[in-house]
């Protein structure tokens, strides 16, 4: 076998369409394209996915319900009522819930909940708090500080 034998088979290859050269062509003045608008000029029409200005849907998807949010931020939360059996002025952070059998699992930064009562006074260390966590522990005497 030569490289000279190496062609194609006989009617695979079609000649390109010539577009635009007259009536007897075939396809003639509008070239197939239609008489006007955007999609007749030449260059290279629209974007995929652009809808014509309105908000494409890959854009209003995300919008609706049961989207997970992309790198979501993951906390091991704990709330103020489980903190109350804790002795009073001593400082909690996760390392200490953890050794105080509070908490059993690290799931990332320590976050505090204000579900249930809290009558003593704590110096918490925490990465997050909720507006009502802070309010019963700065209530009860204690402290908040973000780590």
């Amino acid at each position: 076998m030569r490289i000279s034998d190496a062609v194609p088979q006989k009617g695979s290859k079609k000649r390109r369409r010539r577009v635009g050269r007259g009536i007897a062509a075939g396809q003639g003045a509008s070239a197939g394209l239609g008489m006007r608008g955007q999609k007749s000029r030449s260059g290279s029409g629209t974007r995929p996915g652009f809808e014509g200005g309105q908000m494409p849907l890959y854009r209003r998807l995300p919008k609706l319900k049961h989207f997970t949010v992309i790198n979501a931020k993951h906390y091991t939360t704990i709330n103020v009522s489980k903190l109350a059996s804790l002795p009073a002025n001593s400082e909690v952070t996760l390392t200490s819930l953890m050794d105080a059998g509070l908490i059993t699992t690290n799931d990332g930064p320590l976050k505090i909940l204000g579900d249930g009562e809290l009558n003593v006074s704590l110096s918490v260390k925490a990465a997050a708090f909720t507006a009502g966590a802070r309010n019963k522990i700065e209530t009860a005497g204690g402290s908040c500080e973000v780590i």
